[in-house]
């Protein structure tokens, strides 16, 4: 209702505009999310409890349980944050970028070199002994690799005239880099082999490539 005589239309959060309270917990939110991630990387997973991600983020761990009521449901938004950083990266990987192998395959291999490919192996390898984070990672996991997948089809069209050659291909590139940053990791991967392992990956995806439609 105008007071004084004015209108005060033009001052009114349009409908469905989310309130400061909503972006303000929104971004807390993302702040306890980015912190868990931080954690997993310099600590594990073990060692992230939720009085040090409340640490790691700069709040209480009152604040922390506002919007997380457990760890568990703090794991569940984390792991969710890294399947979407990874699906971004990878699209930003191919998008806008020539299809040449040696490009993919360097992208590629930069990305699982990320804290983020990191935090997600951590948890991987400690959901084989933690049922409660297997329970939560699992179904996670399931829906990520058929985003994975779907993504892949849609950004890689050239291929799809062979798709067994593509299904290969793909999963020649994920075993071959994620293994090798996987090893990495555990100080088992010859640095001095990187780049001619790098450079086997490419010729061998280049001879399952379909070749080139005939103008």
């Amino acid at each position: 209702m105008a007071r004084n005589g004015q209108d005060n239309t033009a001052t009114r959060r349009p409908a469905g505009e989310p309130t400061h309270q909503a972006i303000k917990s929104a971004q807390t939110r993302e702040r306890l999310i980015d912190a868990a991630i931080r954690c997993i990387v310099k600590f594990g997973y073990a060692s992230t409890t939720t009085p040090r991600v409340a640490a790691e983020a700069g709040l209480s761990r009152g604040a922390m349980m506002h919007h997380f009521e457990n760890g568990g449901a703090l794991m569940q938004a984390a792991i969710t944050e890294l399947h979407e950083k990874r699906l971004r990266a990878f699209r930003r990987g191919v998008d806008g970028t020539p299809h040449d192998i040696h490009t993919l395959v360097r992208n590629y291999w930069k990305q699982v070199s990320s804290p983020t490919f990191i935090a997600f192996h951590e948890l991987a390898v400690a959901a084989r002994t933690d049922a409660d984070l297997a329970r939560i990672l699992a179904p996670a996991q399931k829906e990520f690799r058929a985003r994975w997948y779907q993504q892949a089809v849609d950004l890689f069209p050239e291929w799809q005239q062979d798709r067994a050659r593509f299904d290969l291909a793909l999963a020649l590139s994920q075993n071959t880099l994620e293994g090798m940053a996987i090893n990495r990791l555990t100080h088992g991967l010859d640095e001095s082999m990187t780049g001619p392992m790098l450079d086997n990956l490419e010729n061998q995806i280049r001879a399952l490539k379909p070749p080139e439609p005939k103008g």
